[in-house]
């Protein structure tokens, strides 16, 4: 009998805020992506292994590394500082 299990990532786009980049210092759109990593057996995903949310710079594709409490905070900017 054959058992075939793996890990699958998964990516989602959460937020967009605009401010200025950490490192070309360019004011430009910012992407907080959430990404995750799930068991899968059979091909069909179970449980999340693990999960980590990143901040990308649309002008430079930099990237820095979120926490939680951080992706949380730029939802709650973004209702408070629509942008035009």
């Amino acid at each position: 009998m054959f058992l075939l299990f793996g890990t699958r990532a998964h990516q989602a786009l959460i937020n967009v805020v605009s401010f200025a980049c950490a490192y070309c210092g360019t004011l430009a759109e910012q992407h907080v992506i959430k990404r995750s990593t799930k068991f899968t057996l059979f091909f069909i995903p179970l449980f999340p292994l693990s999960s980590r949310y990143i901040n990308t710079c649309t002008h430079c594709g930099g990237t820095t590394r979120l926490t939680a409490a951080q992706a949380r905070h730029s939802l709650e900017w973004a209702r408070t500082h629509p942008q035009l």
